[in-house]
């Protein structure tokens, strides 16, 4: 099999690219890292006054923190306007409820959150029973949890009149075999998509590995040797996902020593315009996967992707 399989980070522009790598910055990388941390790194665009902005939200834990990293940024230049840490940690001395102002050219921007009730499983990003609110000129620009109501009546502020958009989304997971995360593939929707990769890669028979969304088994790879990498189109909900999977460290190295990458894209694949005689890929094939991560793609930045690393740990 010869296919390349390219940094992920080269499917964004300079905008989405420049955030990822300031959010690599604050925390460890978890692909180079020797030690990887549990970690979730989001990509929103939100409109600041007459500004637009992209803020990258962090959340990061490891044995020693468990904190939340806000960095705001030119989505052209990449320039940091402003950037901050909440600890997360359960210290009886640390208020779990507070706020932070900052200027946002020329722009008063203030930061809101409680996380007095925050529910958490698993992953460092809590899963319910919380709130994050940025606040501007008297709207909340971006609101993270599910605590509206508290944050509104908090900050006596009205939604914003242009909503912020999440482009991107990475996490990184650890686990023996199973591995979870949630994401909107269509960003007007409410409901999250649940989302399951599981495997078997030691044992008497060949290893195998099932991709499940909201509990249906979409993608079940048999003969995992010879099929680490591959791309696959699935629908869901009358929606197509393009996923791309790449697991040969989890064949091949020593658990934990690499990761497997999924990618999952919403909208049809791109044509191949060298290709058109050939049969559509499967899940078997070995095409060339570069084309998903062009930098000069036409695709706008506003496009939702998400890049799951899964770490199997023994």
């Amino acid at each position: 099999m010869s296919m390349s399989f390219q940094h992920p980070l080269k499917a964004f522009s300079l905008g989405a690219k420049s955030a990822a790598n300031l959010a690599e910055k604050i925390a460890d990388n978890p692909v180079t890292n020797k030690t990887p941390q549990c970690m979730v790194t989001s990509i929103y665009q939100m409109h600041v006054s007459a500004h637009c902005c992209n803020v990258t939200v962090l959340w990061c834990k490891n044995l020693m923190n468990h904190s939340l990293n806000l960095i705001f940024n030119n989505p052209e230049e990449g320039e940091i306007y402003y950037s901050c840490k909440i600890d997360l940690k359960p210290w009886f001395f640390w208020s779990k409820r507070g706020s932070k102002s900052f200027d946002l050219q020329g722009c008063q921007v203030d930061i809101h959150w409680d996380f007095r009730s925050a529910r958490f499983f698993g992953s460092p990003e809590p899963c319910s029973d919380y709130y994050v609110a940025l606040v501007s000129d008297g709207e909340v620009v971006l609101m993270l949890g599910d605590y509206k109501k508290k944050a509104y009546k908090r900050t006596k502020a009205r939604p914003a009149l242009v909503d912020p958009t999440l482009f991107y989304k990475k996490e990184n997971v650890l686990a023996k075999k199973s591995f979870s995360t949630r994401a909107k593939f269509k960003q007007e929707m409410k409901q999250e998509h649940d989302i399951v990769v599981e495997s078997s890669t030691t044992g008497p028979k060949d290893p195998e590995m099932w991709i499940s969304i909201d509990g249906i088994v979409v993608i079940h790879v048999k003969n995992l040797q010879w099929k680490f990498r591959g791309n696959q189109t699935v629908m869901v909900n009358e929606q197509q996902v393009q996923i791309l999977w790449d697991v040969h460290d989890w064949l091949f190295n020593a658990p934990g020593a690499g990761h497997g990458l999924f990618i999952f894209k919403p909208g049809a694949p791109e044509p191949d315009d060298d290709k058109d005689d050939s049969p559509k890929a499967t899940s078997s094939d070995s095409s060339d996967l570069s084309k998903y991560f062009s930098t000069t793609s036409s695709a706008p930045t506003h496009e939702f992707c998400l890049f799951l690393y899964a770490w199997k740990m023994e």
